[in-house]
C-alpha cells in the first residue's frame, strides 16, 4: 500500500532537517518499506492465543515443572525441591500405585527413623565407607548407658539416613525369627538424604533429599534365586505399564578397593545374581568393579529424550550387612541351611541351630523424584488418565444462579465419586475412588477457558451452559487424552451406541475423540473406566 501524502511529507521533513536523529529508528523504517495494514482476513489468520505453552515443542522436565507448576526450587535448598500440590499428587499416585502391589509380592510397609547415631552408621560399614556424602548432626548426647565405644554423657554425632537398610536391620533384630518366617519383605518411602556437591545437583534427577521406594529382602540363602527373579516380574510389570522404551539390566561386581567381606563371599553372590538373570531369560551386561562397597548388584538404566542414562530400579545382595548387626534365625540342619542346601536327613534335621540370613537391596521406581522427571519428559504433561493431576475441569457458559449450581454439585459428585442419591455423612470409605476434578467459573469468553484448559493439560473439559442444566447432560471434550484407543474403548462400555470416530485408512488409528453428551452417573463409571485402561 503506497504512503498517504500527508505521511510522504513527514517522511521529506524527518529525512532532511536536523532533526532527524530525534526520530526512533521503528519510525523511519515504516517509511522506507511503506505503511501495510493487514486485511481482517490476515488479522484472524494472525491471532496469537493468550500465552499458550508449545503443544509439539519437546521440554525438559525443569521448564515443565515451572509451566505446570509442578515443583519449584528455590536457593534456600539447594537439591531439595519443593513440590506445588499437582507435583504432589503424582508422586502420591507412584506411592499408592507401588503400595497397591505389595500383597502380591509379600511386601509390607514400614516407617523408620531419618536419623541414626554415629555408631549404628559404624557398625553398618556405612561412617567409614559413605560418610562424605552424609549430612551430620550434633545431638544433645543421653545420659546413662550407652555402648561401651561411647562417652557416658557426651555428645555424640548424629547422622541423616542415605539409604533405609540399618533402619531395617533393627527391625529384623528386634524379633526371634525362625527360617519358617522367611523371607520377610520390607518396603519403605521414609525421605532420605545424600550430600551431593553442589555442580551435580540437577532438576529432580540428582537431589540431595529425595524419596525412594526402597525394600530390603531377609531370606534363607537358598531362597535367594526365587526372590531376585520376583523381583525382576516386578520391574518388567511396572515398566512396561509406564511405556518408558526399552532399559538395559547391567550387572555390576565387586569393586578393586573399599568394599567390605571376602572374595568368596563376593564371588558366590555374583554368580546367584547371574544364574537368576540368565534363568529369567533377560538380556544383561555386566559392569565390572561398580558394584556397592557391601556388595555385588543389579542395575536398571533407563534413557532419557537427550540420550542421558539414569539409574532407576536396583536390585543387591547382601552377606555382609547382616553379619555386622549379629542377625540370626532358628532353622535345623544349620550347616546345610547356611549353605542354601535342603535335607531330608533326620539326623541333621534334629540339629537345630542359629543361621545367618541374606539380604536383597531393591527398589522398583528407585528414586521417586528421579522417575517423576523421565515421566515428566516422556509425557511431556500430557499424563495418563489415572496419574494425572487435571483429570477434568468443568467450565461454565455465563454466570446465571442455576447454572454455576449444577456446575458446582457435578465438579463435587465427580470428585468424590458420590451421585446425588447417595447419603451424605462426613465420613467416606476409605476405599472410595476420588478424581482430580477442577472448575473455572469465571465470566471470561468461553475460548479462552478452552485455551487456558488446553495448556495446564487437561485430560477432560466438561462444558456446562444453560442447555446442559436443562438436559442435565455434561458435554465433554477428550483432546488432552493421550491415547485415543483407549478412551474410545472406555467410551464404548459406557454408551455402547454412541458413533465412533472416522478413522484414517493408512495408519488406522483414531484422528480425534469426538464430543460427548453424557449423564453425570455415566460420566463418573467412564472416569473409573478410563482408569482401569491405563492400569
Amino acid at each position: 500500500m503506497p504512503l498517504p501524502k500527508s505521511f510522504r511529507l513527514l517522511q521529506h521533513s524527518f529525512r532532511n532537517s536536523g532533526t532527524a536523529y530525534r526520530c526512533p529508528r521503528w519510525v523511519l523504517s515504516i517509511f522506507d518499506r511503506g505503511l501495510h495494514l493487514p486485511t481482517p482476513k490476515e488479522k484472524k489468520k494472525t491471532k496469537t492465543p493468550e500465552t499458550e505453552i508449545p503443544q509439539n515443542v519437546v521440554m525438559n522436565h525443569r521448564t515443565l515443572g515451572t509451566l505446570l507448576s509442578l515443583f519449584t526450587a528455590h536457593p534456600s535448598t539447594p537439591g531439595s525441591p519443593l513440590f506445588h500440590p499437582d507435583g504432589t499428587h503424582i508422586v502420591q499416585k507412584l506411592q499408592a500405585f507401588l503400595r497397591a502391589h505389595y500383597p502380591l509380592f509379600g511386601i509390607q510397609e514400614v516407617i523408620t527413623p531419618i536419623i541414626y547415631k554415629e555408631s549404628l552408621w559404624a557398625r553398618s560399614g556405612h561412617w567409614e565407607n559413605y560418610k562424605d556424602e552424609m549430612f551430620t548432626v550434633t545431638g544433645r548426647g543421653a545420659q546413662g548407658a550407652k555402648d561401651s565405644q561411647e562417652q557416658i554423657g557426651m555428645d555424640e554425632q548424629y547422622g541423616l539416613k542415605p539409604m533405609n537398610c540399618p533402619g531395617h536391620c533393627l527391625l529384623f533384630q528386634s524379633q526371634k525369627r525362625s527360617y519358617r518366617d522367611l523371607p520377610i519383605r520390607y518396603a519403605d518411602f521414609s525421605p532420605l538424604h545424600r550430600n551431593e556437591i553442589s555442580g551435580s545437583l540437577s532438576g529432580l534427577t540428582r537431589l540431595r533429599r529425595f524419596h525412594q521406594d526402597d525394600g530390603h529382602i531377609f531370606c534363607r540363602p537358598g531362597q535367594v534365586e526365587q526372590e531376585i527373579k520376583a523381583t525382576l516380574r516386578f520391574v518388567k510389570m511396572v515398566y512396561r505399564l509406564f511405556a518408558l522404551g526399552s532399559y538395559k539390566l547391567v550387572l555390576s561386581t565387586r569393586p578393586e578397593t573399599g568394599f567390605i567381606g571376602r572374595e568368596d563371599e563376593w564371588d558366590r553372590a555374583e554368580a546367584q545374581l547371574k544364574t537368576a538373570l540368565e534363568k529369567s531369560k533377560v538380556e544383561f551386561e555386566i559392569n565390572r568393579g561398580d558394584g556397592a562397597f557391601y556388595g555385588p548388584k543389579i542395575d536398571i538404566i533407563l534413557t532419557d529424550g537427550n540420550g542421558k542414562e539414569h539409574q532407576t530400579a536396583t536390585i543387591q545382595l547382601d552377606f555382609q550387612l547382616p553379619k555386622r548387626f549379629g542377625l540370626e534365625y532358628q532353622s535345623p540342619a544349620p550347616e546345610q541351611e547356611a549353605k542354601g542346601i535342603s535335607t531330608t536327613d533326620a539326623k541333621l534335621k534334629s540339629q537345630v541351630g542359629m543361621v545367618t540370613p541374606v539380604i536383597i537391596h531393591r527398589a522398583i521406581l528407585g528414586s521417586l523424584e528421579r522417575f517423576m522427571a523421565l515421566l515428566i519428559e516422556r509425557y511431556q504433561g500430557h499424563w495418563p488418565f489415572w496419574l494425572s493431576p487435571r483429570q477434568m475441569i468443568i467450565l461454565t457458559i455465563g454466570n446465571e444462579s442455576p447454572t454455576q449450581d449444577f456446575a458446582k454439585t457435578t465438579a463435587e459428585m465427580l470428585a468424590t465419586s458420590r451421585l446425588a442419591t447417595a447419603p451424605r455423612s462426613g465420613l467416606r470409605n476409605l476405599e472410595s475412588t476420588t478424581f482430580a476434578v477442577h472448575t473455572d467459573f469465571s465470566d471470561r469468553s468461553i475460548s479462552k477457558k478452552l485455551l487456558e484448559a488446553r495448556n495446564k493439560r487437561y485430560n477432560i473439559v466438561c462444558i456446562i451452559g444453560e442447555k446442559n442444566v436443562k438436559s442435565r447432560k455434561l458435554d465433554l471434550s477428550f483432546h488432552g487424552q493421550t491415547n485415543s484407543v483407549k478412551t474410545w474403548s472406555a467410551i464404548q462400555k459406557v454408551l455402547p451406541r454412541t458413533r465412533g470416530p472416522r478413522q484414517e485408512v493408512a495408519k488406522n488409528n483414531y484422528r480425534d475423540i469426538p464430543g460427548v453428551q453424557i449423564g453425570r452417573a455415566e460420566c463418573l463409571e467412564l472416569m473409573t473406566f478410563l482408569c482401569k485402561e491405563w492400569m
